[in-house]
């Protein structure tokens, strides 16, 4: 089987560069076009079934994806796979020392407060996939999910998974390809971008670029 798992498009809050968490902020235009370029190029795939986070950034991209390629299939929603929670400080920059750490060693930053750190979203998300890797049926799926929550569910098929952020955070609509058979899977494609490159914008880098 093959799971095809890819981040959201873009939003006018990750525009921003803001925490977004679990604000449910939705597509804006930039995001639904991303998302309709990414479907068209999964045409012929025949989903069995998709998988969402239940926050409307990632719903919509799931059924913009769904609409482009064909696919007639619901969106079902798993709040295992929705993105980190930033408790107090969802809707704001984080401050450069506290980016610094969050975004080269978020292992040790631990939990923000009154929400996550990323070891909660691993253990979450890993449930998930793991679950639908034993399905084993030959069929594929479409997950849809978030840049945290993304790293998170991918970070032991990495080679090194103490690098969390797997060189930066994933660009919106990027796509990653699970293999999976006898309940355990393999990483066959990494960041798949199908739209074009100039699009691609890392909102949240160190360096500002």
């Amino acid at each position: 089987m093959k799971i095809y798992i890819l981040r959201h498009g873009e939003t006018a809050l990750n525009q921003k560069g803001v925490m977004q968490g679990w604000l449910d902020e939705p597509l804006n235009e930039s995001g639904r076009f991303l998302a309709a370029v990414t479907g068209q190029k999964l045409k012929g795939i025949r989903f069995r079934r998709c998988f969402s986070s239940p926050l409307v950034r990632a719903k919509e991209t799931a059924e913009i994806v769904l609409r482009e390629s064909g696919n007639d299939v619901p969106v079902e929603l798993d709040p295992r796979i929705r993105e980190i929670s930033f408790g107090s400080l969802e809707g704001q920059q984080l401050e450069r020392e506290a980016a610094m750490r969050f975004f080269t060693d978020p292992f040790s930053y631990g939990r923000f407060p009154g929400g996550e750190g990323v070891r909660d979203v691993c253990e979450r998300t890993w449930d998930f996939i793991s679950g639908l890797m034993k399905l084993d049926d030959g069929g594929d799926y479409l997950v849809s999910t978030h840049g945290c929550a993304l790293r998170a569910m991918l970070n032991r098929f990495y080679d090194d998974p103490l690098d969390y952020w797997h060189g930066h955070v994933p660009y919106n609509c990027v796509v990653n390809i699970i293999e999976a058979h006898g309940g355990s899977g393999k990483l066959v494609a990494d960041d798949i971008i199908y739209y074009d490159r100039k699009y691609c914008v890392d909102r949240y880098a160190l360096d500002g670029k």
